[in-house]
This record gives structure tokens, sequence and C-alpha cells, in this order.
């Protein structure tokens, strides 16, 4: 795994509890391109998990839109939670 580059640390640690993208688009102070290419590299390491819309309950899904981040939340998997603890 290579290390993650500081706008993915600080877009991972806001991913303790499920966010929208509306909501870590607004506390990361990214734009929105830079927001998408984090959170698809955070997805593609295992280190997010996707979930469709403000629905939390269910699994997260193995399919989302990267187009239309805006209409899905993320929440950092236990792989992603010992990352945060690594760099804490």
């Amino acid at each position: 795994m290579r290390k993650l580059i500081p706008s993915e640390k600080l877009v991972l640690r806001r991913l303790i509890f499920p966010e929208p993208y509306e909501v870590l688009l607004e506390e990361t102070g990214a734009d929105a391109g830079a927001l998408r290419d984090d959170l698809i590299n955070l997805i593609n390491y295992r280190l997010v998990e996707v979930f469709d819309g403000d629905n939390i309950e269910e699994s997260g899904t193995s399919f989302y839109d990267a187009d239309n981040l805006q209409d899905f939340s993320f929440r950092a998997t236990k792989s992603g939670l010992k990352h945060i603890r690594e760099f804490a």
C-alpha cells in the first residue's frame, strides 16, 4: 500500500462517521475535482466504503457513479480506520 497524500489523509479523517459528499466538500475546503480524485483513490484502496445516498443502514454498495458522487455518502472501512490511527 502506498502512502497517502495529505489531502487523502484529510478526507479519511473526516470519515470516521458516515458523511455525504456535500459535507465533505465543505469540511475539507477542497475543490470538487480534487475531492473526487481523493475519494476514488480511497475507495479503490478499500479504505472508504460507499453508501447509496443517506441510507447508511444497508451495507455499502460496490457500484457507484464516479461522475455523480454527490448522490452518495462515505465512511472509512476498518482498514481506513487503522490508517487514521497510524497518522494520528
